[in-house]
């Protein structure tokens, strides 16, 4: 059968040689979803899929001749006929990404598995081209620039094809000759933190990430059926009749679930869907995180010690992330915590249970350690139940008897888990159980020492104790996040309560609350009493930090010590958190000892110019210095040591986080601003924490789409100031992101091997190309230039507004139930400055413009060619070669520029402006248009390449599989949202024209931005 999309001729043209493999599953998983759409809707729809899918040039952008005929086309489509396209069109985009991403899952294994026998060259070859793809999945790339995908060679991808392992850095190091001392200096205070998120609009029901897992199975088995059948012949040709079959019935069950959510999540929704990818993936996965590096690390420095096994661990906003979110309350967080603690202990349950069975050893045939002895009469007296009833079975077998003790344990805390996840008295307290996971650990530690000691080993053991390691009872640790003037507002309304200042709180100065504030943290006098007589948003602040002292008292401090100030702009805003810690007894201000830490986030551009002024300052305050040292003692170079009741040191001294945001600074400023501007910040607030002797971790709140600072995590990192580094880093694991990078367990480990790689490396190697001054200047100048041009759109453009909120989906994307949170901040006007980033760059995404991603590049690099264009466009191009950042940069526009489609962004201005509209947005598309030719042309001067992405061939043939088939769905969403807003107008004034009404319109409009969210791969 032909497939409906992509001819084998057609393929021949996208697809190298070498990616047969890729091209076989393609035209398997087209020919099943044409059967799907005959089956269900007809040939008639085959045919009008065709016409559509026709309607655009070769490279899968719309054309101007041709709009005119797809309008026509759809125009005659009923209302069902248009959602059964968008959704066919929808359907194939996710079958496409399930593709993809089990070949990159596959190329990832081979890569690995390759290492040993096949050595790299790229950490020797220097300005190696990185890929540039949307989904940080670091997909290996070739050097070529503009040469055919057919007839290229896949050896010269083998270069580069180990980039980002664990087997290829640590060879190189010692070809460099680094310090072996350096290395293990490095390896000791590694710290990688990834930070998973939720409000990013991940717009994939639960329900349908269900039937992509199936579907995902039935295509390994299929993998697994006929590389059976190619080595014996033709005898498993019915097995493999019979998957394809399964999946037939898989996909015709997801064409009949609707894609749609029903109702609007709530936040337990999202911890759920969060949690998901620890229990499918990653509680698993990890351990083999550790395995490889500790293999990779043996091979070249044996004498080097291995890190923790937490070196990489997980930290969550969902349940915590209160920032413009009510639906967000101290209830809800302690039931985040308290489900998270449900799940990791039922898979401990589950090991346990595994391990009963496993360690059969029999006393009559090994010997036992005289402690493993002791410990099994303590459990006795403990547990006689268990003894009683096991006892006799296990009489010979103490290992057995051992893990029935612990597996009694472990049910117990369950229990009693469950009982305060319902805020009830627990029936079993004084019934044997752990208090953490730490108790639990050094029971498996004595079972393995006891087995050692014998001369056995049990893999299941040892990967369960690594477990534990890393995610402890908590599984993740929790950060609060909330903005900065609901504190100072909450501390308004209790002083004037109180009449302790003669004026509002409010009204002070900067210099007037800083004086006051550091007075007030001095003294142990209460402030806030214990019955709380505000309003509601001031208790919930208040009941906010009274809940993270609870919630260290009952998992931990481990849980929740991070508490981080969204919008934070002045050094009071750090203080104002500090004294209501201080109030939940979080801070003990004798002793300048908390367990809480405070975390600035500076987010707009001027927030981080301003980041080296707050931290300085923040830096010479005797009682902040002293917090970070872990207490005046510790500063002073003795042991802190206090009672049980008062509170202990955090485990870190002398740290101070500090989180950088990408979304609203690129939305404030622009692509080239936001990240020069937080590039610059880094290396100040570096300089600052070394000066006061303080360590820095950068906490990077990268969003998924390049708009809000994605894209390729190991490039990423690669291009940061190396000081800034420092083996420590923290990053966010955006919601739209989540499915891309941990669906499959080998894709998660390579993502999670690359961005440890890259801290080593960034730490170790830095290049200096950072300190060259005339270059910074040279980089000053293109973001200042940058910002101005974004900003003279955006915000001083008297049209602009409009202009957006009209040929945008902006208003139907707010009504998607893909999020808890708000699509705006809680001002009350539908202006840019409320807008969340996360809807503005989804927006943009939808119709094909991605403004935000480059607009302001092209205009700065021409203005700094029109001075000197020769000598200017080489420095430029070294630039790309030389300097990590820029090349960093230059590569991400690269990549959105070739997702943007200018035409079909036009098609947007013409259909969706209102008539009397039409002439001034004309206007300003030509402006957009105008700066995207530019910035396209140059970008392509300064790269080399004759088209956008030859560098990356992979990606370029990604991208160009889904232009095509969004170009149709592009038109459809159109037609879709131009009914439903004539619909309303005449709704409003009393007349009704529409044969449809308003829902079935609003849900097609709606089926069409799901689609395209998926055929882009990315959404805010």
């Amino acid at each position: 059968m032909g497939s409906l999309l992509y001819s084998l001729s057609q393929a021949a043209n996208i697809y190298p040689v070498s990616e047969l493999f890729l091209r076989h599953r393609l035209q398997v998983v087209e020919e099943l979803w044409e059967s799907v759409l005959r089956q269900e809707c007809g040939q008639k729809m085959v045919e009008l899929l065709r016409q559509l899918r026709d309607l655009c040039s070769p490279e899968g952008q719309a054309t101007n001749d041709q709009a005119e005929s797809a309008v026509k086309l759809i125009e005659q489509l009923n209302i069902n006929e248009a959602i059964r396209a968008a959704r066919a069109f929808a359907l194939y985009f996710q079958l496409i990404n399930i593709i993809e991403q089990e070949y990159e899952q596959r190329q990832q294994l081979t890569r690995y598995s390759d290492t040993e026998a096949e050595p790299t060259e790229q950490q020797t070859l220097p300005n190696i081209i990185y890929s540039s793809n949307q989904r940080e999945d670091d997909a290996p790339v070739s050097k070529g620039r503009g040469a055919d995908l057919l007839t290229k060679s896949w050896m010269d991808k083998a270069q580069v094809k180990h980039k980002g392992t664990f087997a290829a850095l640590f060879p190189h190091l010692f070809q460099l000759n680094v310090p072996p001392q350096q290395i293990q200096r490095l390896i000791a205070q590694l710290d990688v933190r990834l930070v998973f998120t939720a409000h990013p609009t991940e717009i994939v029901r639960h329900t349908i990430r269900d039937k992509q897992r199936q579907v995902v199975h039935l295509l390994q088995q299929l993998d697994a059926v006929e590389h059976r059948s190619g080595n014996v012949g033709d005898s498993y040709a019915w097995e493999a009749i019979d998957v394809r079959e399964r999946l037939l019935e898989e996909i015709r069950l997801w064409w009949r679930t609707d894609e749609l959510h029903q109702f609007k999540p709530t936040v337990l929704d999202e911890v759920d869907y969060a949690l998901h990818y620890f229990q499918e993936v990653l509680f698993d996965g990890i351990p083999q995180l550790y395995k490889r590096f500790k293999y990779a690390l043996g091979e070249t420095f044996p004498w080097l010690a291995l890190p923790s096994k937490n070196f990489c661990s997980f930290g969550s906003w969902v349940g915590s992330d209160r920032d413009g979110n009510p639906s967000v309350t101290p209830e809800i967080t302690w039931q985040t915590a308290c489900y998270q603690r449900k799940m990791v202990l039922e898979r401990y349950i589950h090991s346990v249970k595994q391990l009963i069975e496993l360690l059969s050893v029999s006393m009559h045939w090994s010997d036992v350690l005289p402690d493993l002895l002791e410990s099994l009469e303590l459990d006795q007296s403990t547990l006689s139940e268990v003894y009683d009833s096991l006892a006799l079975r296990y009489r010979q077998e103490p290992y057995r008897l051992k893990l029935a003790y612990v597996l009694k344990r472990l049910e117990n805390t369950r229990d009693r888990n469950l009982a305060l996840y319902n805020r009830e008295t627990p029936k079993n307290q004084d019934s044997p159980m752990y208090r953490s996971g730490l108790d639990f650990l050094a029971e498996l530690r004595l079972i393995q020492r006891n087995l050692t000691e014998t001369g056995l080993s049990c893999r299941e053991l040892e990967n369960l104790i690594c477990q534990v390691e890393i995610f402890g009872f908590n599984l993740t640790q929790l950060d609060i996040r909330q903005e900065s003037s609901r504190h100072a507002d909450a501390l308004n309304e209790i002083l004037e309560y109180l009449q302790v200042l003669p004026q509002p709180y409010n009204e002070l100065t900067e210099e007037q609350k800083v004086a006051w504030l550091t007075g007030e943290l001095q003294t142990r006098r209460p402030l806030i009493p214990a019955e709380l007589p505000f309003s509601e948003k001031t208790n919930d602040i208040i009941e906010t930090f009274r809940i993270v002292r609870s919630l260290q008292q009952e998992f931990g401090v481990k849980i929740c010590q991070t508490y981080i100030i969204s919008m934070c702009r002045d050094v009071s805003d750090v203080l104002e958190v500090l004294l209501l810690a201080k109030e939940a007894r979080l801070f003990d201000p004798a002793i300048a000892v908390g367990t809480i830490q405070v975390v600035p986030l500076f987010e707009t551009v001027e927030d981080l110019q301003r980041s080296r002024s707050v931290m300085r300052r923040l830096f010479t305050l005797p009682l902040y210095r002293a917090l970070l040292a872990g207490g005046y003692e510790a500063e002073k170079g003795t042991e802190q040591h206090q009672d049980a009741e008062n509170v202990t040191p955090s485990p870190r001294i002398d740290l101070q986080e500090v989180m950088l945001g990408y979304s609203d600074s690129n939305k404030d400023s622009g692509f080239l601003s936001s990240n020069w501007e937080i590039h610059k910040a880094q290396k100040s607030l570096q300089t600052i924490a070394e000066e006061y002797g303080v360590n820095l971790r950068i906490f990077h709140g990268r969003g998924g789409s390049v708009g809000r600072g994605g894209g390729p995590a190991y490039e990423a990192i690669l291009a940061q100031p190396g000081h800034s580094i420092n083996g420590r880093i923290k990053i966010t694991e955006q919601g739209e992101v989540l499915a891309s990078k941990y669906s499959l367990v080998d894709l998660a480990l390579y993502h999670m091997e690359t961005i440890t790689t890259a801290v080593i490396q960034a730490s170790l190697l830095r290049t200096g190309f950072d300190d060259i001054e005339p270059w910074n200047e040279i980089m000053e100048e293109l973001a200042v230039r940058s910002r101005q041009h974004y900003r003279a759109l955006i915000y001083e453009q008297p049209d602009f507004t409009d202009f957006f909120h009209q040929v945008t989906p902006i208003e139907e994307i707010s009504q998607l139930q893909i999020s808890s949170r708000p699509a705006r901040r809680p001002s009350g006007k539908k202006d840019l400055s409320s807008l969340r980033a996360i809807p503005w760059v989804f927006s943009w995404t939808q119709t094909r413009i991605l403004l935000p991603s480059w607009y302001g590049i092209g205009t700065a690099l021409q203005e700094f060619l029109n001075s000197e264009p020769e000598e200017h466009l080489k420095l430029l191009r070294y630039f790309y070669v030389k300097w990590p950042f820029f090349k960093m940069v230059i590569s991400k526009a690269e990549m959105t520029l070739a997702k943007v489609d200018i035409e079909m962004a036009r098609h947007y201005v013409q259909e969706l402006s209102k008539p009397e509209d039409k002439a001034r947005f004309a206007q300003v598309f030509e402006q957009i248009a105008s700066e995207f030719y530019l910035t396209r042309d140059l970008v392509l001067q300064i790269t080399g390449h004759n088209q956008l992405l030859d560098g990356d061939p992979i990606l370029q043939r990604s991208v160009q599989l889904r232009n095509g088939t969004i170009v149709p769905l592009g038109f459809i969403q159109v037609s879709l949202l131009k009914r439903l807003r004539q619909s309303q107008n005449t709704s409003t004034s009393g007349v009704i024209h529409s044969r449809y009404s308003k829902g079935e319109l609003l849900r097609g409009a709606l089926l069409t931005i799901n689609g395209i969210a998926a055929g882009m791969r990315n959404t805010g």
